[in-house]
């Protein structure tokens, strides 16, 4: 079915095969193919995958007509290919094949500046959708959102925030009732808080990253990068800082 699924089949090729059917490669002759979860490719298989994207051919299931494509491939995984090789999961010769421009994402956990602004949005997205009166962020929630571990990353915060909006029924967003392990007098106010339904403005959010900067920058002695570096301690990509630190336009104070 896989390989159906990549190269099409011909009427009577197995059971089932009622009629010719095309590809999803010839599907995309001169377009981009986005082949998501492509460390779930059946080891036998990995071999035709690797022929159609070095020599551009391919065979229908049943067919002994050579195609020809001009497809650009995008390729995505949340499994770590270099221990599939080792694993013999994997052919090493496709995974350099298709790491020609690799973009790496780190997982939501190491993006802890990010998590209450993709909340905040999911909010706003998702009150809009549901056609709900707008619901706020408190600051309980945003220390709660960034304590957390995120072990299904982005989907995992979405579906909270949806399930949370799903779930309040007055004015306040009930998180408690949609993110695991947090109760309800958690939610409702934050160690030290005094309003803990004082809401979480942009300007707010933006404050608090830039201090949370500054924090970092001091304990790392001001050093961006390498080992010990705030862009370390913060969990993000070092011209991820770098950019940040540009934007708030922090500058190292003067001995």
């Amino acid at each position: 079915m896989f390989e159906s699924e990549f190269f099409g089949h011909v009427k009577g090729a197995f059971t089932g095969a009622h009629r010719d059917r095309i590809g999803r490669f010839q599907l995309a002759d001169g377009g981009t193919l986005f082949l998501d979860e492509v460390g779930e490719i059946p080891l036998e298989l990995q071999g035709k995958l690797l022929r159609v994207l070095q020599e551009s051919e391919f065979e229908r299931v049943g067919d002994d007509v050579t195609r020809s494509v001009d497809v650009r491939v995008i390729a995505a995984t949340n499994r770590n290919l270099e221990q599939q090789i080792v694993d013999v999961k994997f052919r090493e010769d496709l995974f350099y094949r298709l790491s020609v421009f690799p973009v790496d994402v780190p997982p939501l956990r190491e993006r802890g500046e990010d998590i209450v602004q993709l909340a905040q949005y999911f909010l706003e997205q998702t009150c809009k959708d549901f056609g709900r009166e707008a619901l706020t962020l408190t600051r309980a929630h945003a220390a709660k959102l960034r304590a957390y571990d995120w072990p299904g990353n982005v989907r995992e915060l979405k579906n909270v925030i949806e399930r949370a909006v799903i779930l309040s029924t007055g004015q306040v967003l009930r998180l408690d009732l949609s993110m695991p392990g947090v109760a309800p007098d958690a939610v409702d106010q934050a160690p030290g808080e005094t309003h803990p339904e004082e809401v979480l403005t942009e300007k707010d959010m933006r404050e608090l990253q830039k201090a949370n900067i500054i924090r970092a920058l001091n304990q790392a002695n001001w050093k961006v990068s390498g080992k010990g570096g705030a862009a370390e301690l913060l969990g993000v990509k070092p011209t991820t800082l770098a950019d940040r630190i540009r934007t708030y336009k922090i500058k190292r104070p003067s001995r």
